[in-house]
């Protein structure tokens, strides 16, 4: 949701594209992604959890410059303050980070998103100025500290029908389970390792976006 009596354009939210400099390796992150928006990736999402504010400025601004060529989105994960700085659609926020409604008192224009897979904290979230709910891990995950949850698509359900606002599948998504959670009641997924690792980042993108165009 956004700012009260403002009315936003729902985002383009099928596939959110989550970068990771170890598994991108050897080739860039901005390769990477380069790839994967000319592929059609709708949106981009920056995590770089171990770079310092002002790196992550400078990653962001970069990346911008690409996303903005294709008319997509870039969010930055759990930093308000560099994704105001570096212009960016949006913010991407967890339990950890700043609450939900001081981000949208700062940020009334950023798109916000939430982690969770509790339906009445989504609807929290919802009520403090959420845009959409990231929910999982959905099939459990190696690039998050969750040990071995898999929420499955009951709860991806669960958590998509408490709330108005979109819901992202995130959490072991790839090629062979994403028409899973296409024919959820999930809005799209987002994805580190299915695109980040591919050696063809391009066709994974095509692969996964298909699901959501079938």
């Amino acid at each position: 949701m956004s700012s009260p009596g403002v009315t936003r354009t729902p985002p383009d939210l099928r596939l959110i594209v989550i970068t990771d400099v170890a598994l991108a390796a050897p080739h860039t992150v901005r390769d990477v992604v380069a790839a994967a928006l000319d592929a059609g990736a709708p949106a981009i999402q920056l995590r770089d959890k171990d770079a310092p504010a002002s790196t992550l400025l400078e990653e962001a601004r970069e990346l911008l410059t690409l996303v903005r060529r294709y008319g997509a989105l870039l969010f930055i994960n759990d930093r308000v303050d560099v994704a105001l700085a570096a212009g960016a659609d949006g913010v991407h926020l967890g339990p950890d980070d700043l609450p939900v409604s001081a981000a949208r008192r700062i940020a009334p224009d950023l798109l916000i998103g939430y982690s969770t897979d509790n339906p009445e904290r989504a609807r929290e979230a919802e009520r403090d100025g959420a845009d959409y709910i990231g929910c999982g891990a959905v099939f459990g995950t190696s690039t998050k500290d969750v040990g071995e949850e898999a929420i499955g698509i009951g709860r991806l359900n669960q958590v998509a029908d408490a709330v108005a606002i979109p819901v992202v599948g995130i959490g072991g998504i790839t090629t062979s389970n994403a028409g899973e959670v296409a024919a959820s009641r999930a809005a799209g997924a987002a994805v580190v390792g299915a695109v980040m690792v591919a050696p063809d980042p391009a066709h994974a993108v095509r692969e996964l976006l298909g699901f959501w165009r079938a």
